[in-house]
C-alpha cells in the first residue's frame, strides 16, 4: 500500500513539472523591463498625456502672436465709379491726366479697374498682455509636462501591478493544481483503505468532497488568469495581443525582502504632481496679470509696399508706407472686466489645488510607508505560517498512516497548507506593489523594480 508520506513527496516533486506548464511555451516570457518599455510607448494614459503636452506646447507657440512680427501678401481687384475712389485709383496708378480734373469727369467718372498687390509687415512693439500671456502659457506647459511625468510613474505602477498580477494568477493556478493532485492521491488512498476495511467509506467520501472543492477553486483560478493576462495586455496598450508569455512564479520572498530593505535608504525627491500644481498656480497668477494688462496701451509698427495697376496685380509703380500706431482701449464693453474676474477665480482654484496637492502628497507618502512596512511584516508572518502548516501536514499524514488520525484531520491539514501557500504568494505580490507605490509616493521612479527581473523565483513549493 502506498503511504501518505510517499504521496506528499510525489506531489511536491510534481510541482517542478506543473509550474512551467502554466505559461504557454511560445517564445520566452516577457520581462518587467520590456513591459515597462512597451507601456511607456503605447499605454493609453501615456499617449493621452503626451498629446496634452503637445497641445499645450502649441498654445505656448500661439501666444507669440502678439510678440513676433507678421508678414502677409495681399492681392485683389476692384472696379468703382465712386468719385473719390475712381480719382484715387487713377492717382495710385500714376495715370492722372489734365483732362481728369475736368469737373464733369470728377463728378461722374467712368468705371475704373484696379489690380492691387501688397506686401505688409507688422511688428508688435509693446503689447503687455501678449508678453505676460506668453509667460502664462509657458507655465501651463510646465504643468502639462509635470502631469505627464506623474501619469507616467502612475502607469508604471499599474504595469507592475498587472504584470505581477498575472504572474500571481499563474502561480495560484499552479499551487491549486498541485493541491488537487494531492487531494486525488488522498482520495485514492482512502478508497484503498476503505476496500480493505481499514476505514469506513465516509473517509473516501470526505476526500472526494475536498477534491471537488479544490477543483472548483482551480476552475475559478483559470478564469482569473485569463482576466489577468487580458488586463496586462490592456495596460500595455495592446489589448488584442494574445502572444504575451509571463514567468510562472514571483521572485523569492528573501530576494524581495532584500530589495525592499535596500530601497529603504532611497531619498525623497520632488513629486511631479506637486510640481504640476505649483506650475498651474503660477500660470493662473500670470493669467491674472495678463487680464489686468489689457488696460495698458499698445504700440505696434508696420510697413507695406503696394502696387496698383489697371492690368494685373503687382504691376505698375510701387508705393511704400511705414508707421507706428499706438492704441488704448480703457473700456471694451466690460469684456476685460469679465476676463479679469474669471482669471482671478481660476487663480483661487489653482492655489487651492496646489495646497491640496501638497497635503495629499504628505498623506499619500504616509500611507505608502505604512503599507510597505505592514506588508513586509506580513511576509515574515506568512512565511512562518507556511513552515508551520507544512510541518503540521507532515505530522498529521504520519498519524493517519499509522491509523491514529482521521481523514478529516488529514484533509484539513492539507487545506491549511494550501491556503498558507496561497497566502504567501499574495504576500509576495503585496510587497512588490507596496514597494512600487512607496517609490512613487517618494517622487522616485517605480521602474527601478526592473531589477526584479534578475531575482530568482520562489522555491518554497518546489
Amino acid at each position: 500500500m502506498r503511504s501518505v508520506h510517499h504521496v506528499t513527496l510525489a506531489v511536491l516533486a510534481a510541482l517542478a513539472v506543473v509550474l512551467p506548464r502554466c505559461v504557454p511555451a511560445q517564445g520566452g516570457p516577457i520581462d518587467l523591463a520590456e513591459a515597462l518599455r512597451r507601456a511607456d510607448e503605447a499605454g493609453f494614459a501615456n499617449r493621452r498625456a503626451r498629446a496634452a503636452v503637445a497641445t499645450q506646447r502649441a498654445a505656448t507657440i500661439a501666444a507669440l502672436r502678439g510678440v513676433l512680427p507678421t508678414m502677409r501678401i495681399e492681392a485683389g481687384i476692384a472696379r468703382t465709379t465712386d468719385p473719390i475712389g475712381a480719382f484715387g485709383t487713377l492717382l495710385r496708378q500714376r495715370a492722372i491726366t489734365q483732362q481728369d480734373f475736368e469737373p464733369t469727369r470728377l463728378n461722374y467718372p467712368s468705371a475704373v479697374t484696379n489690380h492691387l498687390g501688397g506686401l505688409v509687415f507688422e511688428q508688435p512693439l509693446f503689447n503687455a498682455d501678449a508678453w505676460v500671456g506668453r509667460r502664462a502659457a509657458a507655465q501651463a506647459h510646465d504643468a502639462a509636462s509635470a502631469t505627464a511625468a506623474w501619469t507616467l510613474t502612475g502607469q508604471r505602477v499599474e504595469v507592475i501591478r498587472a504584470y505581477y498580477g498575472a504572474v500571481l494568477a499563474a502561480e495560484k493556478l499552479a499551487t491549486l493544481g498541485v493541491a488537487l493532485q494531492a487531494a486525488r492521491e488522498h482520495l485514492r488512498f482512502a478508497e484503498t483503505l476503505a476496500r480493505n476495511g481499514v476505514v469506513t467509506s465516509a473517509d473516501a467520501m470526505l476526500a472526494g468532497v475536498k477534491a471537488g472543492d479544490i477543483e472548483t477553486q482551480l476552475v475559478a483560478a483559470k478564469g482569473e488568469l485569463a482576466i489577468a493576462r487580458l488586463a496586462f495586455a490592456t495596460v500595455l496598450g495592446t489589448p488584442d495581443d494574445e502572444t504575451l508569455t509571463l514567468p510562472s512564479r514571483l521572485p523569492a520572498a528573501d530576494a524581495l525582502r532584500r530589495f525592499a530593505q535596500r530601497s529603504d535608504t532611497s531619498m525623497i525627491a520632488g513629486r511631479q504632481d506637486v510640481r504640476a500644481a505649483n506650475a498651474g498656480a503660477n500660470a493662473a497668477a500670470m493669467d491674472v496679470r495678463r487680464a489686468r494688462s489689457l488696460y495698458v496701451p499698445r504700440l505696434n509698427g508696420f510697413a507695406r509696399y503696394d502696387w496698383n495697376s489697371a492690368l494685373r496685380p503687382f504691376d505698375g509703380q510701387k508705393n511704400w508706407t511705414v508707421g507706428v500706431m499706438a492704441s488704448w482701449t480703457p473700456f471694451a464693453g466690460a469684456s476685460e472686466i469679465g476676463d479679469r474676474l474669471a482669471s482671478e477665480g481660476r487663480l483661487r482654484e489653482a492655489e487651492a489645488m496646489r495646497d491640496g496637492a501638497v497635503a495629499e502628497s504628505a498623506l499619500d507618502l504616509a500611507r505608502a510607508e505604512s503599507r510597505w512596512s505592514v506588508n513586509l511584516a506580513r511576509l515574515d508572518i506568512v512565511e512562518r505560517m507556511v513552515r508551520q502548516s507544512t510541518d503540521a501536514q507532515r505530522i498529521v499524514a504520519r498519524r493517519y498512516e499509522g491509523g491514529l488520525g482521521t481523514i478529516a484531520e488529514l484533509l484539513d491539514a492539507q487545506a491549511a497548507a494550501t491556503q498558507a501557500q496561497l497566502t504567501l504568494v499574495a504576500a509576495r505580490f503585496d510587497v512588490i506593489i507596496a514597494t512600487a507605490e512607496r517609490l512613487r509616493a517618494r517622487g522616485l521612479d517605480p521602474a527601478t523594480l526592473r531589477v526584479l527581473d534578475d531575482l530568482a523565483p520562489d522555491a518554497d513549493a518546489r
